[in-house]
């Protein structure tokens, strides 16, 4: 680039550089963003699998309420990651004056996202069939000591209820209510989560379709880049034959020259001796 040209650059706006200066292909700005995004996919990678860890001890013998609680938080977070990082996917998928380098790197991202997605996905459904089950075995173990049970027809049966009873008297009323409110906790857990599946689903279809289009597009890039690799080659292989051709030609030139000069040698030695 001459430095001629040097003011007239720095007159121009920055987005003539990008669009019609076919030199200039840094896009800072569009650097920066695709890495945060890479930094945050990276970040909710490992949060899905603390969270799958946490959600395969639920229904097992180190099912606790700590458990439940770290379940729920990482459910949150996460989900609010992938809000944050969908919405930055679509941004990135709109960006524009793109060079195949970059947008290779924007359809990797968008299909990054979407996998994790999918994963995440999966998990929550995981987590809302052990919620669910763990509530409805809850709620079965609580009404089964319900003292407005019906009486058997059985007397065994009804002996066998009376002891319930009377054991469930001794229980603590707080205790009761602890374990119905826990109950509650979890089926509303269970809302929350078929929500969060729902508001995601429409968010994934979003990426999914800026996935396919991304797609479509590198596969004109690429057939392109095919195109141009066997212009290249014809380029080249005619290039080689001109310059066959064109050593060829120096030598028949070089001959005629060695011709001429002994015509003429013959003829200026006729003439002296003559």
């Amino acid at each position: 680039m001459s430095f001629d040209r040097s003011p007239a650059l720095e007159s121009q706006p920055t987005t003539y550089r990008r669009s019609d200066d076919p030199e200039y292909r840094d896009d800072p700005e569009f650097s920066r963003f695709s890495e945060s995004l890479s930094e945050q996919l990276f970040s909710l990678t490992s949060k899905i699998g603390r969270l799958s860890q946490q959600i395969n001890l639920l229904g097992t013998k180190r099912d606790t309420e700590r458990v439940r609680e770290r379940v729920h938080d990482l459910l949150e977070e996460t989900r609010d990651g992938f809000k944050e990082v969908g919405e930055g996917v679509k941004k990135l998928g709109a960006w524009e004056d793109l060079s195949a380098s970059q947008k290779y790197t924007q359809q990797k991202l968008s299909r990054e996202f979407q996998a994790s997605g999918t994963e995440f996905q999966s998990i929550q459904r995981l987590a809302i069939e052990k919620e669910r089950a763990s509530a409805t075995a809850a709620r079965t173990a609580l009404d089964s000591n319900d003292p407005s049970a019906p009486y058997s027809d059985s007397p065994s049966k009804q002996q066998s209820q009376l002891q319930e009873q009377d054991q469930l008297r001794l229980a603590s009323q707080d205790e009761v209510d602890f374990q119905d409110s826990l109950i509650v906790e979890r089926e509303s857990e269970i809302r929350n989560i078929e929500q969060s599946v729902g508001e995601l689903n429409e968010l994934f279809r979003d990426v999914a379709h800026i996935v396919h289009e991304q797609g479509a597009q590198l596969d004109t890039i690429d057939g392109n880049v095919q195109n141009v690799a066997t212009d290249t080659r014809h380029a080249d292989l005619e290039l080689r034959s001109a310059s066959r051709y064109q050593k060829n030609a120096r030598g028949k030139a070089c001959c005629l020259l060695v011709i001429l000069a002994i015509v003429l040698v013959i003829i200026v030695l006729a003439v002296v001796m003559g």
